[in-house]
């Protein structure tokens, strides 16, 4: 699959590129990224591979990143060209600690993000306009009126959602379908083959409300790159994650195992094979690449490359296997009832482990 192979972004016409470029390393300002040469070389590397598809946010980097963005554009290497690509960015973090109206997803502050989003980006528009992350404190028919405003003014071409509960994605989505307002077409959400559970109801839950897929943390922060080994795991500050890390378990380096024997046989890299794995997964449109250099920008372009075998395919699958949570794990075991079967006071005869045996068991 060759990054020029576009894909439409879920229920919608717009075009990406199957990998989309992470821009949160654009600037130094959170102590670690790129400078702004180095983050040019990054965009236009990315671009000239035939990628059309950007991702930033109003927080990331302090608002340095979407400044990056907008000079790129504007009077860097790509002026003229900020029409040829799909800039993505997000509201709802605060810029101001200490205004109770610097973030969240209320219509004031959805504006206000907008317009600073725009000068930092140096454009009149947004190609897609993500809701970062789920504002318990806001109604969602609010925050959908204000999405659908801005659609309206030409501020904002399509909006998506990222990092919010399967149950207020579709809320949200039935609000805009019933109010004729405009629709969700994206949703993106963490996804590798350490963080699976969005298998039990994110990702079909896309799937039925028409929107694509943009997963993040593909390689689980660098987890899944082959950096890390039994014998080589994390050194005191170095890294995000310690050698006690929650994720450094063996079910983990069981996985990192098999990434490096099917890396071997295609004489690719582990973090290669586990890009790839992600872009393969059922409903995922563009996977969210990051890179802080050309030499990782290059390696990681380079999954695309890749055709994993069924038999490859299935034994990461095995490995990384979420456990099943309610009602799923309930679910799977009265299919036969559902197809017909006979039952024991409601439960399928068939599954044994679930049948009551007593009465004071089936309560």
């Amino acid at each position: 699959m060759p990054l020029t192979d576009y894909i439409t972004l879920g229920r919608s016409g717009l075009r990406v590129s199957p990998f989309c470029l992470g821009t949160m390393t654009f600037g130094k300002e959170w102590g670690w990224g790129s400078d702004v040469e180095t983050s040019n070389q990054v965009i236009k590397t990315f671009l000239d591979a035939g990628g059309n598809f950007l991702d930033t946010a109003n927080m990331y980097t302090k608002g340095h990143s979407e400044v990056v963005i907008g000079d790129y554009f504007d009077s860097g290497p790509g002026k003229g060209n900020r029409d040829r690509v799909v800039i993505a960015t997000k509201f709802l973090g605060n810029m101001y600690m200490g205004d109770p109206n610097g973030g969240g997803a209320s219509r004031k502050t959805i504006y206000e993000s907008c317009e600073q989003s725009l000068r930092r980006l140096k454009t009149d528009y947004i190609d897609l306009y993500w809701m970062h992350f789920h504002d318990k404190h806001t109604p969602i028919d609010e925050t959908m009126r204000a999405l659908d405003d801005l659609v309206r003014a030409g501020k904002v071409r399509y909006i998506g959602f990222s990092d919010t509960p399967a149950w207020k994605v579709v809320q949200a989505q039935y609000e805009a379908i019933f109010r004729s307002w405009t629709p969700l077409i994206a949703l993106q959400i963490e996804y590798s083959l350490l963080e699976r559970t969005v298998e039990h109801d994110l990702m079909p839950m896309a799937r039925e409300m028409g929107l694509g897929v943009t997963p993040w943390s593909p390689i689980k922060g660098g987890i899944l790159s082959g950096k890390y080994t039994r014998e080589n795991t994390p050194k005191e500050g170095e890294g995000r994650y310690k050698e006690d890390s929650r994720y450094l378990t063996e079910r983990t380096f069981k996985i990192i195992d098999a990434l490096a024997e099917i890396s071997n046989e295609h004489q690719a890299s582990a973090a290669q094979v586990a890009f790839k794995w992600v872009q393969d997964r059922p409903g995922v449109a563009s996977t969210i690449i990051g890179a802080r250099t050309l030499d990782q920008l290059g390696d990681n372009l380079r999954a695309l490359d890749l055709e994993l075998t069924e038999d490859q395919t299935r034994k990461l699958d095995e490995l990384s296997a979420p456990e099943p949570v309610f009602p799923h794990s309930f679910l799977a075991n009265i299919d036969n009832a559902i197809q017909g079967g006979t039952t024991v006071n409601g439960v399928p005869s068939e599954a044994p482990m679930m049948a009551p045996q007593s009465d004071d068991e089936r309560w």
